[in-house]
């Protein structure tokens, strides 16, 4: 199977390029670089026909949300990297001779809203009305000419993605190592996490199967961020007692985004997932930490 990846060279896209090669499928990286196929979906440009035939498409590409404060600037490069590219990559696909069966299009929890209770979400759940649930609503109805061309259309909204060698994890292993981590605020908003491994074979399982529509790809037991926090500090052996102080957070990446991502957060839960018999590598957070970090980082 020829699989066409967006964002091939990212924490997902990198593992999953892996994971398709050792199975014996292509992956095939759309790339913004010169490469062969190539895209620019500043200028509405992607090399059509060399995308002629493939199989299957993961559409992975968006700017990062939570390396930058969020200014006008920045939030509008947040949507316009996600809805620009996504609408132009469905309109290519739609109009191909040859289609691929599936389009696997990424998409976030952040559809869901930030919450600061323990209301759990689904997949039947409504979107929230923040910023990044905005964004992942717009990002999600950009994939939809793919899906009215009778390409199987997938959503896919995934957690955080744990893995030491990018994302969350990687950033916090130091201070939890030095001992200096600690829960963030009450430490009761929720954290909807998955492994890179679960992350990576969640979405060959889409690939191979049936589902369409929205997909959470979340494990099955979401976690508090107290009890993140405990978890991660007793894998490294180091104690969590004092909580992370916040005021550098917001001086370094302003008050909404530290609200956002860090103060708040969704519990929610891989209903479809489950039900289409998807077989979860690390199901608890523990389990995933020991065997994450059991690895030598990349």
């Amino acid at each position: 199977m020829d699989v066409l990846i967006t964002g091939a060279s990212g924490l997902v896209g990198t593992a999953l390029t892996g994971a398709l090669e050792a199975r014996g499928d292509r992956a095939v990286a759309l790339s913004r670089s010169g490469g062969v196929p190539s895209w620019d979906p500043s200028r509405a440009r992607i090399d059509a026909d060399a995308i002629e035939g493939v199989d299957a498409v993961v559409h992975l590409a968006g700017a990062g949300i939570g390396d930058k404060k969020w200014t006008d600037d920045r939030k509008q490069e947040i949507l316009q990297s996600r809805t620009k590219g996504t609408r132009l990559l469905a309109e290519t696909l739609a109009g191909l001779d040859r289609k691929p069966s599936v389009c696997v299009s990424a998409s976030a929890v952040g559809y869901y809203g930030a919450h600061l209770d323990d209301e759990v979400f689904t997949e039947e759940s409504s979107p929230g009305s923040d910023f990044l649930a905005d964004v992942c609503v717009a990002w999600e109805t950009a994939i939809t000419p793919a899906e009215e061309a009778g390409i199987r259309v997938a959503r896919v909204r995934s957690g955080v993605v744990l893995s030491p060698d990018g994302g969350v994890l990687k950033r916090m292993l130091f201070p939890f190592k030095m001992g200096l981590g600690g829960r963030i605020g009450t430490g009761e908003q929720y954290m909807s996490w998955i492994s890179l491994d679960d992350e990576v074979g969640a979405i060959l399982h889409v690939l191979d199967g049936d589902l369409s529509g929205p997909v959470n790809l979340t494990a099955p037991n979401p976690v508090t961020n107290g009890q993140y926090t405990k978890t991660l500090g007793d894998v490294v052996r180091r104690p969590t007692a004092l909580p992370t102080p916040i005021r550098p957070l917001k001086v370094m990446y302003g008050m909404e985004l530290v609200h956002h991502l860090l103060l708040s957060g969704q519990r929610v839960l891989p209903r479809r997932l489950e039900a289409s018999g998807y077989p979860f590598r690390h199901p608890d957070l523990e389990g995933a930490l020991r065997a994450l970090l059991d690895r030598p980082a990349r």
